[in-house]
């Protein structure tokens, strides 16, 4: 984790008031945790960085692409990430990151990693099902996607199944219905 150490603002330092800090995240980043899920990852971190007498507020925002491969055809896409955080955090006895909203950091502490932040809010941003955009606007031709549709049942098949049904189930749906 050493080289992530760009990431540590020693807010000890900085004047009450506001600070802007830039991040440009790459590979080499998430490289940093061990994740792979991402093929090319281009996204820029906006971080508004508040310090007040008691605690500090950081607002994180996210935008840019990462290149993932799509759920259905596993097909590469760049999925754009647009997305923001608000971090509060507080002085108190003790390390306390239950809340994920609320970080509090012991007093006395005199600087504050924000990688970990930043690589939540770029992994949570993408969405849980990928589908590549050709997908749904009916651009993408691909292998795949033609055998999906060969195999999926189409309306002649299931008309067909429905009148070669075994005239015994028949009889057994007649059971429940005779309550």
């Amino acid at each position: 984790m050493k080289a992530l150490k760009e990431y540590i603002i020693p807010f000890v330092g900085l004047k009450v008031g506001e600070h802007h800090f830039d991040y440009q995240i790459d590979n080499t980043f998430f490289q940093n945790f061990d994740y792979d899920e991402f093929n090319a990852v281009d996204v820029k971190i906006d971080l508004k960085f508040e310090k007040k007498t008691t605690l500090l507020e950081l607002y994180f925002s996210a935008s840019g692409s990462v290149n993932v491969n799509c759920d259905m055809t596993n097909e590469s896409y760049n999925q754009p990430i647009n997305d923001e955080f608000k971090l509060v955090v507080k002085f108190g006895n003790e390390y306390n990151d239950d809340n994920e909203e609320i970080l509090i950091v012991p007093h006395g502490e005199y600087e504050i990693n924000v990688a970990q932040y930043i690589y939540e809010l770029i992994v949570l941003a993408v969405p849980a099902k990928r589908i590549h955009p050709g997908i749904e606007d009916g651009t993408l031709q691909s292998d795949i996607l033609s055998k999906l549709e060969e195999l999926s049942p189409s309306e002649d098949n299931k008309i067909k199944s429905s009148e070669d049904i075994d005239p015994r189930w028949n009889n057994l749906k007649k059971l429940l219905t005779d309550k």
